[in-house]
């Protein structure tokens, strides 16, 4: 019970100190050790003195507070870092769409002005400070004019095959076809929902195991 005397203020006010203190200073799982020890001190005092003493059980209290705090201030910093984690993704999505915008309006201007230098057969143009100029590319390049009439042979193919389906391929084809297109893979990566069905058909899958994970929500 809090009085408006100055000494029961001050009181108050210091045992709050302590356990922020507590708090700041010890982790979750020190407190938690910390609580431990202090209980069997307490049943030990008890067990031979038949009371704890009013220090220990002070002292208990405060950890008992302070593992309370300590677990508000986690939730805290997890709430924060969450929204900031939001905020820097929502943040990079509108950049990265203020740069493709960028990039667009440098691409239309460029193409308008490579036109207006072409149409008029001029090589380039000068101002105060910059030439824009009207260069050959090093190397040719391809326009596709017909996207959906471009034989499949002129087109680089990728895809998501599941393993088993992969290795049924590669068994019935010859040997030097097999090869060339096992050297085409550019990356693999675990099969989650395979190795799940077959640990559900009690397979074993050398180098992967399946077990129910936990997480920290936050509530």
């Amino acid at each position: 019970m809090l009085r408006l005397d100055a000494g029961n203020f001050h009181i108050v006010a210091e045992g709050e100190s302590v356990v922020a203190s507590i708090a700041e200073t010890n982790s979750l799982f020190e407190i938690d050790m910390e609580l431990d020890g202090l209980l069997e001190e307490i049943q030990e005092q008890v067990e031979s003195e038949g009371q704890a003493s009013e220090d220990l059980v002070d002292r208990f209290q405060q950890f008992c507070e302070a593992h309370g705090e300590k677990v508000d201030r986690i939730g805290r910093f997890v709430r924060m870092m969450e929204a900031r984690e939001q905020y820097c993704r929502s943040e990079a999505a509108r950049l990265t769409d203020r740069a493709r915008a960028a990039a667009g309006k440098v691409d239309r201007t460029k193409n308008m002005v490579l036109y207006y230098l072409l149409s008029r057969d001029l090589k380039k143009v000068e101002g105060n400070q910059f030439t824009l100029r009207a260069q050959k590319n090093s190397q040719d390049s391809v326009r596709i004019t017909d996207e959906a009439a471009l034989p499949r042979c002129y087109r680089r193919i990728e895809a998501r095959i599941a393993g088993v389906v992969w290795e049924t391929v590669l068994s019935l084809l010859p040997d030097e076809l097999a090869k060339t297109l096992e050297t085409s893979i550019q990356e693999t990566r675990p099969d989650a929902d395979a190795i799940k069905a077959a640990a559900m058909q009690k397979e074993y899958v050398p180098g992967a195991e399946v077990r129910r994970g936990s997480h920290l929500r936050v509530v």
